[in-house]
């Protein structure tokens, strides 16, 4: 372990080096702003990582056959740079990134990560985001690390001992903050339609984002609810303040909020700082189907860009161009499908922003299928809830048209008989 400046560290970087980036808040921001400036000296130097936050110099036209960004999830920062051919997209279930790694599949030169200050005891925090990083920890050649004193100290399988840091690069800077505003109406009647579903004594996993907030604040009549999550922001805090969080009934954890990354506000990261009520865990063992469905009435809400009749989800891209990835959803659909009273959900509004429908008769060419139709339970919009298990292809499309946006159903039905021959009963004039 060498404490140094950042140019001094990442003078190890070589050209064609493979290098796996920091997730989401936790992306080390001063490391990647000096990586940038030595760009002269690189070429086709690979860049790894899920979800990000923050600028994304390394994307930027001008660098293009310098760095190359490989992303298992595309955020806002990186979109741009992959669908003009400066980045790649990596499909893969959240739960088997680790596994590209410990397996030499994706071998790593370097780790680029951000850290809390040690403690007396010589362990550092990975704070925000643990999800792959150990096992790019454990595979990557070289580590850097930029040691942060407004990193929180997460408790879990965060720590990391500073024998296994090659460089340590101090620079303190506050974390990126993430905020979604208020829902809107639609957002908030989503919510209430989703909460109505989530029975006292469950476990939740949701995502981020307004919707899963709307559905938090449904929340507050619940009792003895527990968190087994990929991730979580500020929502669940006031739950927690208010003793309806208490994880009295989880059977992996009990009394723990389990989760692999985080991101919203400072009184996000505050509130993780050494809580002992919060435990981050490797995403191969907290997306770990067989884990999940231990925890009791596992109710899983993930979202969609849009659903055919037969109830295929197509949630990472829009036709042909990727939008985010296949992240975590079909990890947490299934684990809350075989979990004793669990209850897989898809929430999304019923059209989109210019009103089109979400909700068609086949995805639009080039769009991935995420969950597959035989995958999907419940379907939420603000319009009611879809209940699809068990259901033929007629009458799961005659569940999907009742809670389309009325100016759509008619559409619908016409293009549902084109495709099964049949009406489904309710259907019928």
């Amino acid at each position: 372990m060498t404490i140094v400046p950042a140019q001094e560290a990442l003078s190890v970087v070589k050209s064609g080096d493979k290098i796996y980036v920091h997730s989401v808040v936790a992306a080390p921001l001063h490391l990647l702003d000096n990586l940038v400036a030595k760009a002269n000296h690189l070429q086709n130097v690979s860049l790894y990582h899920l979800h990000t936050e923050g600028d994304a110099p390394y994307t930027r036209p001008e660098y293009a056959g310098i760095f190359h960004t490989n992303a298992f999830f595309i955020g806002k920062n990186v979109r741009k740079a992959i669908a003009e051919g400066r980045g790649s997209y990596i499909p893969v279930f959240l739960s088997e990134i680790p596994r590209l790694f410990r397996q030499r599949i994706i071998e790593l030169d370097v780790a680029l990560i951000s850290v809390s200050p040690p403690d007396k005891n010589g362990f550092c925090s990975l704070g925000t985001s643990v999800d792959a990083t150990l096992a790019a920890l454990a595979s990557a050649k070289i580590v850097i690390a930029q040691v942060n004193r407004f990193v929180p100290r997460t408790l879990g399988d965060s720590q990391i001992h500073i024998s296994k840091i090659n460089y340590l690069v101090p620079f303190d800077m506050p974390l990126h903050q993430v905020s979604w505003g208020e829902p809107t109406a639609i957002e908030q009647q989503i919510g209430q339609n989703v909460a109505s579903l989530v029975e006292d004594g469950a476990t939740l996993q949701m995502g981020i984002g307004t919707i899963p907030n709307a559905v938090l604040a449904s929340l507050t009549h619940h009792k003895d609810l527990g968190i087994h999550t990929e991730m979580f922001s500020d929502g669940i805090i006031p739950l927690v303040e208010k003793g309806i969080i208490t994880g009295k009934y989880k059977r992996k954890h009990q009394g723990k909020i389990v989760s692999t990354f985080l991101c919203g506000s400072q009184r996000l990261y505050d509130f993780v700082d050494d809580n002992p009520l919060v435990n981050m865990l490797a995403v191969d063992y907290v997306n770990d189907t067989s884990v999940i469905r231990q925890n009791p009435k596992v109710t899983a809400i993930n979202s969609a860009i849009e659903i055919d009749l037969t109830g295929q989800i197509c949630a990472d891209s829009i036709g042909y161009q990727m939008y985010s990835g296949v992240g975590g959803q079909m990890d947490f659909m299934r684990g809350a499908a075989l979990s004793e009273g669990g209850k897989p959900i898809i929430a999304l509004a019923a059209t989109t922003k210019n009103g089109a429908s979400k909700i068609v008769p086949h995805l639009q060419e080039g769009a991935g299928v995420v969950t597959t139709r035989a995958h999907v339970h419940y379907v939420v919009t603000e319009f009611g809830i879809a209940y699809l298990y068990g259901k033929t292809l007629v009458e799961r499309a005659n569940e999907l048209i009742k809670v389309a946006h009325p100016d759509h159903r008619d559409w619908l039905e016409e293009e549902a008989f084109k495709r099964f021959k049949q009406h489904h009963a309710s259907m019928e004039l």
